[in-house]
């Protein structure tokens, strides 16, 4: 809701920062229905349809942003009502413009605000602005604009779906591209290397790949490619990079531990100490079946979980002699090449009563989802685990999976939401994924990382076709 006197700024200010169609202006439907903006006889008519449209964008969990004087209180009662019957959060936004430039903008208009009637919009505003606190807004933002100084930056107001977030401290974590879909068309080989080439020059820390056998629904088709990950990191770690290389996740079902200890400890070594390994309990029961492999009940898998993650433990140490630990008995540990450095372990999953315990026990770090209501929520679980287990919640690192709706631009956002939502209803798709741009992106992964000690984003995007994608997720990383 747009609060503030004729000449204060607020169309300009509006048409800066959203879309067209994101923004209802009394005065533009009095064009519509009327005879241009300024037909006070097509008020009724303009302002009805101003609810009925605001009424359908609410249904649906959509941006609304009424631009309209906002000075009766009645009016600001019923639209704040509106939105708060859908969910929607609701921002009120005064224009403390000065009066001596409302009137000088007034004056230049093709049929100004008579005088009289602007200075009463002036003394209503005063009032606005003692009353408005007070109305029940999720939050009220003010908007200063003197002569000769411009109003605040896009990236100075609260992002749709964001609103309600504090306020972006401390640096921004560190940020690894995850690529969990393969358009690479005839050249598999080049498209990768240059992924990967594309993600080291534009600063990213490492590169993660899923592990599975079967492109998942919830990113692409079945039948597009899913390569195998170990090989795939094998050819990324001949490439002059300074990448982290590694998956996010690898199920424990498909290989056995000693493999993947194996497995792990190679890369490492080629890539010279770059190596990191997540784990998880696997999900997907299809994938399994069609390679004929096991796929036992969820209890055994995390027995699985627990059995791998120390048998690696095992391997990579040093010497050869035997064994014997709670999960696993060996009867010798010749395992050679030894890792490089130490890979980081990263257990993937949020099962709050065997899988955080078995990250809080064993792993070097925990990937947790993304969105903060749910991560405050399974962090002070694994606090609780680590209590449980003896170990200091410090030792394990926590890292998260995001999958970002990034646009350059409003419009490109949500021509970006459109494209990919599929059957999911746009708000809800836009909420799920962050829809933005690389400011709102930039200021919640710095917020993860100062309220949630988030060590380590891993950002996939879900249109990833080339490494111009790479550079546009690029903007994330701008410490600006």
């Amino acid at each position: 809701m747009l609060v503030g006197p004729s000449g204060s700024g607020k169309s300009t200010w509006a048409a800066a920062r959203y879309r067209q169609q994101e923004v209802v202006s009394s005065d533009a439907l009095r064009a519509v229905v009327g005879s241009g903006e300024n037909d006070l006889d097509a008020s009724a008519d303009a302002f009805a349809l101003l609810h009925q449209i605001v009424t359908g964008r609410v249904r649906r969990g959509l941006t609304v942003v009424v631009d309209t004087l906002g000075l009766d209180p009645d009016l600001r009662d019923r639209l704040r009502e509106q939105g708060r019957a859908a969910g929607l959060p609701c921002v009120a936004v005064l224009f403390e413009t000065p009066e001596a430039l409302c009137r000088q903008r007034n004056a230049t208009r093709d049929r100004p605000v008579p005088a009289r009637v602007l200075g009463q919009q002036v003394a209503a505003f005063a009032r606005a602005v003692e009353a408005v606190p007070g109305e029940g807004w999720d939050e009220v933002h003010t908007v200063r604009e003197d002569a000769g100084v411009p109003a605040p930056s896009p990236a100075q107001v609260p992002h749709p779906f964001e609103v309600g977030g504090k306020p972006a401290r401390g640096g921004l974590p560190e940020v690894v591209l995850q690529v969990s879909r393969f358009p690479w068309g005839t050249d598999p080989a080049g498209w990768l290397r240059s992924i990967a080439l594309a993600a080291d020059h534009h600063g990213f820390a490492g590169i993660a790949l899923m592990d599975h056998l079967i492109q998942i629904p919830q990113v692409d088709r079945a039948w597009e490619p899913i390569p195998e990950p170990w090989v795939t990191l094998g050819l990324l770690a001949g490439l002059d990079t300074r990448l982290r290389l590694g998956t996010l996740v690898s199920p424990v079902t498909f290989r056995a531990p000693g493999v993947i200890a194996k497995t792990v400890a190679t890369l490492d070594v080629l890539s010279g100490g770059r190596a990191f390994v997540g784990l998880g309990a696997g999900w997907w029961e299809r994938e399994h079946l069609a390679f004929g492999l096991p796929f036992p009940p969820s209890g055994q898998r995390l027995d699985q979980l627990e059995t791998c993650i120390e048998t690696l433990q095992a391997l990579w140490g040093k010497g050869t002699k035997p064994y014997a630990g709670t999960h696993v008995t060996l009867p010798e540990t010749t395992a050679y090449p030894r890792p490089v450095g130490r890979p980081q372990v990263i257990v993937g999953g949020s099962g709050e009563r065997r899988t955080l315990r078995i990250a809080a026990a064993q792993a070097d770090a925990c990937n947790l989802p993304s969105d903060e209501t749910v991560l405050a929520r399974k962090l002070s679980v694994l606090r609780t685990h680590c209590s449980a287990v003896g170990r200091d919640p410090s030792e394990v690192a926590v890292t998260v999976l995001d999958l970002p709706v990034l646009g350059t631009d409003r419009d490109d956002t949500w021509r970006r939401v459109e494209r990919l939502r599929g059957r999911t209803a746009a708000a809800t798709f836009a909420a799920r994924h962050h829809a933005g741009e690389a400011w709102s992106h930039r200021e919640r992964y710095r917020r993860l990382a100062a309220e949630h000690g988030v060590s380590t984003v891993f950002v996939a995007l879900p249109d990833l076709e080339g490494p111009d994608d790479v550079a546009r997720l690029a903007a994330v990383l701008d410490p600006a």
